[in-house]
């Protein structure tokens, strides 16, 4: 088996983890964390209960990584399960708040989403799915990329190209062609991802 590094295809993981390799676990929890504390997040759980989630889809994972049919698609998997799970603890806490709250406050709680699909939207989920792809492009870049990318995209508004300059040690007139190749390497990683 090849070395695992952080660009390793999930089916590989998956595979090098049921083979007894703990680092590949290591791997897509890594991989794969933010991507499952969005959901929550987005759906306005506390810190707390976030963490919650994560463990509970990771647990889940370690449970039925065996059964996985479509290696290829984990992150999909991940994001249901996150989805769902998450769904779940916003009814439990919504019935427990329910019975515990006087009548007359109970209306504004009756308002929380009464399925999973309309607690996160659709287009909520692509979106964090790709974002995810993007740091994981990103995570695949050279160093000095990366670094530029993050510096010219992060920030809104974004730096001006001096400062940029500067903290890169290079001269302004040469973000324009960096950034094109950065970005020309970045297309074909994402490419690979399927993006």
């Amino acid at each position: 088996m090849r070395r695992l590094t952080p660009q390793t295809p999930d089916p590989e993981l998956l595979r090098a983890y049921r083979a007894g390799e703990l680092r590949a676990w290591d791997l897509l929890v890594a991989r794969y964390e933010v991507l499952v504390c969005a959901i929550p997040r987005r759906m306005g759980l506390s810190a707390s209960d976030v963490e919650d989630v994560a463990q509970t889809v990771f647990i889940a994972l370690l449970n039925h990584v065996d059964k996985l049919q479509q290696e290829s698609r984990l992150s999909a998997w991940l994001v249901t399960t996150a989805k769902r799970e998450s769904w779940r603890l916003v009814q439990r806490q919504r019935t427990r708040r329910l019975t515990e709250l006087p009548e007359t406050e109970t209306s504004t709680l009756e308002q929380l989403p009464d399925s999973e699909d309309a607690a996160l939207p659709e287009a909520s989920v692509i979106a964090l799915e790709e974002q995810h792809l993007v740091r994981q492009a990103l995570s695949q870049l050279l160093e000095r990329c990366r670094e530029l990318l993050t510096l010219l995209y992060k920030d809104d508004p974004p730096l001006a190209y001096a400062l940029i300059a500067e903290r890169l040690g290079i001269p302004v007139g040469s973000i324009g062609p960096q950034r094109a190749r950065c970005l020309e390497r970045l297309k074909k990683i994402l490419h690979t991802l399927d993006f």
